[in-house]
Parts: structure tokens; C-alpha cells; sequence
């Protein structure tokens, strides 16, 4: 997910459609719905209020009097402490636990008359959200989301309906503004029901701009967004800064199966065992390397430009790709039926791998709906755990026969 548009988020209030635009160059454009209808939640009579919001954490710069008690007090100016818990969760370290407390926030020195912003408690979008209103007062009210940003918890049902209402109520909110306003990010609008808000908190919910930058511009014109606010893209830096989390995840298993891989290579071929290993083991070693490369990271920097709509078709395009640059490099013997057979294996494991990691950036993009993800991976997954098991066995195959 895009951390710099998670505090600012999906669907204008006049509108059940987002236009979504590739901005690979292309121009394209292609909308998503929103989800407006009403929630089947059940709203309890009476919320239990949660505790305070502590005030001893790192981000923390002081406190607030409020009618409900000491809020804690941020500022708009990231420390390198900030900077580098962001760093450190783009590569997968704590990323899971990088959260902040729920509750209302201060930023600034609001007053009763300063608006009201919705966010998640991941860090990276409560950090994104308020770097972007340098010098301005407001109150962040900071959703349970169990640290997972706007945009996937809007999916997940965290960021929703029954939470917003319970954040309103517990953090006392209607005591502290006098409007009844809520910002809410757009992102986030398949899970709120905002008539059902309404209706049992008396807040009404605007949403706001795609990305956080434009939320001060978005306050100064009087809590209306402009066309290109509303137009959600995918550029470059967005899709590279995707690759970290996922090349360590993957690393993980290929620091595993490297090692069999390379040992099977010496079962096989008409040399001793470890000369066969450096022979055919180096070399799927090397194939499997590729192939993640080819989903992790050449997948979503040439994604624009990569053939299909399905993610599936567009990284075992890569696949098909690498497979055949390795083969030429390999330079195998295709007159005899050995190198034929393991010709074969590598053009059907290298795709699978591929497009099967390609599809791990299905949730993180706008290429993509929710039911066309399901129904792509209905027919995608099979078929790719088919191409890599049938690989598999041909390439021992060969290993056997040489």
C-alpha cells in the first residue's frame, strides 16, 4: 500500500465512482467502486471508553487540557527516530508491531473549532498525515486498525464503521469540537458507512483527498477537493519503494531451497557429484534467483509496461523472458533429449515463480479490484503451482537421463 496516500483518502461524497490513472505516461484510466452501502454492523448501546492515549510515547512532544483529560501533543517535524522506524518497516524490520496507541491526538494547538482528521495507527500514515500540515492545528483521531494502513483495513473491515463510532465515543470527542466534522481518509471509504455515523454520532464525514500533501490545500479551500486530488496513480517511486518488504520475504525461502537445489543438481548428470552441483545445481540456484527478481523487482518497475491486466500474465511474461536469456547463456545442447527436457523444466518453473510473486503487488496497486484479485488467483494459483511441480519433476528427469 502507498503510505503517502493512506492519510488522505478514497471517494468523494457525490460520487460512488474513483478515477484511478496509470501514470506510467499512458494516460489510462480506470475506476474502482466505492463501497457506500450500508453497514450490517451492529453499533453497541453503550461503548466502554478506552483508556487515555499515553503520553510517553517516542513521537510525543507534551500534552493538552482537554474537557477529556491530558491528550498527547505532536508535531508536524519527523525526528530521525521517525525517519528511521519508516526506513526500517519498508525493509520488513518490526513492521508488523509498527503501531501507535489509538485515540484523538493533538497537533499543534487545536482548539474546539479545529477540524478533525481520521487515520490508522500504522505509523507510516498517522507520520505521513501530520508531516503534511506543517504549522497547522488539528486534532487526529487515530483509529484501531492493529497497525495496518487506510487502505488495506478499509478491506479488512478495521478501519469501519463500528471503530470510527467507538473512537468518537471513547475519546469524547463531541466534548472537544463544537462542529461535528470528520476528515476522513479516502482510502478508507469502502469501510465507513457515513450516513450510519451520522445517524448514531451525529458527525458528518467528508472525505478527504487522495494524498496527504494536498490535505492543507483541500482545509484552505474549505473541505473541497479538486478533480486532481481525486485521481489516484502509481508512479515509480511508489512501486520502487514496494520492493524492499517484499525481496526480504522472499529471501527467506530462497535461503532454503538455494541449498536443495543445488545438492539435487549432483544426483544426476556424467560427472562425479559435486562437479554435477556446480553444473546443473549452480544453475538453478541462479534460474531461481532470477525468477524472484523477475516478480519482486523487475515486476513492478516496468509494470506499466508489462502485457496484461492480470498480474499473473504480466510476471510470468517476465518469466518467460528470463528463462530464455538463461537458456542461450546455458547454451544447452537441444539436439539431444537430456538438454531438452531440462530446456523444458526451467521455461516452466521460472514463469511460475514469477507470476506467482507478481501477484503479491495485486493489493499494494490501483491495476486492481478486490473480486478481480479473487478471481484471478482462482485461476492463477493452480496453474502455477502446476507449471513449477511438473517443472520440477522434468528437471529431475533430466538430471536422471544425462
Amino acid at each position: 500500500m502507498h503510505e503517502n496516500a493512506v492519510a488522505a483518502n478514497h471517494s468523494s461524497e457525490d460520487s460512488t465512482m474513483n478515477k484511478i490513472e496509470n501514470s506510467s505516461g499512458s494516460g489510462d484510466m480506470i475506476t474502482l467502486p466505492v463501497i457506500m452501502t450500508e453497514s450490517t454492523c451492529c453499533v453497541p448501546a453503550q461503548t466502554v471508553p478506552d483508556a487515555l492515549t499515553r503520553l510517553n510515547q517516542a513521537f510525543v512532544t507534551g500534552s493538552i487540557s482537554t474537557t477529556a483529560g491530558k491528550l498527547p501533543r505532536v508535531s508536524s517535524a519527523l525526528s530521525w527516530q521517525d525517519h528511521w522506524g519508516s526506513i526500517k518497516a519498508r525493509w520488513g524490520v518490526g513492521r508488523m508491531d509498527y503501531a501507535i496507541d489509538p485515540g484523538l491526538y493533538a497537533l499543534g494547538n487545536p482548539d474546539n473549532n479545529s477540524s478533525v482528521l481520521v487515520t490508522a495507527n500504522y505509523k507510516m500514515s498517522f507520520d505521513r498525515l501530520r508531516e503534511a500540515l506543517p504549522g497547522r492545528d488539528a486534532w487526529i483521531l487515530v483509529l484501531d486498525t492493529k497497525g495496518i494502513n487506510v487502505w488495506c483495513a478499509a478491506g479488512k473491515g478495521t478501519f469501519g464503521t463500528d471503530e470510527l463510532i467507538k473512537k468518537i465515543e471513547s475519546s469524547r470527542l463531541n466534548d472537544i469540537v463544537s462542529h461535528r466534522k470528520l476528515i476522513i481518509p479516502q482510502l478508507g471509504a469502502p469501510g465507513v458507512a457515513a450516513h450510519k455515523v451520522k445517524q448514531v454520532s451525529g458527525f458528518k464525514v467528508y472525505y478527504g483527498p487522495i494524498r496527504a500533501k494536498d490535505v492543507a490545500a483541500y482545509l484552505d479551500a474549505g473541505l473541497k477537493a479538486g478533480s486532481e486530488m481525486r485521481i489516484m496513480t502509481f508512479p515509480l517511486n511508489e512501486r520502487i519503494v514496494l520492493i524492499p518488504i517484499e525481496l526480504i520475504e522472499t529471501i527467506k525461502p530462497f535461503l532454503i531451497i538455494a541449498p536443495i537445489l543445488f545438492l539435487l543438481g549432483g544426483i544426476g548428470g556424467p560427472a562425479g557429484f559435486w562437479a554435477n552441483a556446480f553444473n546443473y545445481g549452480l544453475f538453478a540456484v541462479v534460474a531461481f534467483l532470477a525468477a524472484i527478481l523477475g516478480g519482486v523487482v523487475i515486476n513492478p518497475l516496468l509494470l506499466p509496461h508489462l502485457p496484461g491486466r492480470a498480474f499473473s500474465i504480466k510476471g510470468f511474461s517476465i518469466g518467460i523472458v528470463i528463462a530464455l536469456i538463461l537458456l542461450y547463456l546455458r547454451n544447452i545442447n537441444l539436439q539431444a533429449w537430456p538438454g531438452r527436457i531440462e530446456a523444458l523444466a526451467w521455461l516452466l518453473i521460472i514463469p511460475a515463480i514469477s507470476a506467482y510473486l507478481a501477484m503479491n503487488f495485486t493489493g499494494t496497486s490501483t491495476y486492481t479490484s478486490l473480486s478481480g484479485v479473487k478471481k484471478e488467483m482462482r485461476w492463477a494459483l493452480p496453474l502455477q503451482i502446476s507449471a513449477g511441480i511438473c517443472g520440477l519433476f522434468i528437471w529431475i528427469t533430466s538430471l536422471l537421463i544425462a
